[in-house]
């Protein structure tokens, strides 16, 4: 870009923001904004997030057969439309009209101190 054209710029916008400059200061300010167009910024570009492997659930057949023993049990009640949701902690139903479901946690063991 043209100096002449850089102080001019510069000139307006400073005077349109009320605080008017000198030619000289003008000047030095366009300079200064020309060595910075020729410093190249080098900034490290972001590394893309390697995928997380899926964590394999340990199957615990308790858990799974005590859902579906619930299942037999509420499809031999007055419960409609009985789903497992989840094999090994969930476990959805339907009373006179009303949705609810069950969620089955196994606790760890407390550690000791």
């Amino acid at each position: 870009m043209d100096k002449e054209k850089i102080i001019a710029r510069i000139m307006k916008e400073c005077e349109a923001d009320g605080e008017p400059v000198t030619r000289a200061e003008a000047e030095e300010m366009a300079e200064m904004e020309i060595k910075a167009n020729g410093i190249k910024n080098y900034t490290q570009a972001e590394v893309e997030k390697k995928p997380r492997k899926k964590r394999e659930v340990k199957k615990d057949p308790i858990k799974i057969s005590f859902i579906h023993y619930l299942e037999e049990w509420l499809l031999t009640s007055t419960v409609e439309d009985v789903k497992i949701l989840n094999e090994q902690k969930e476990i959805a139903f339907r009373i006179n009209g009303e949705d609810y479901s069950l969620s089955l946690i196994k606790h760890r063991k407390k550690k000791e101190v």
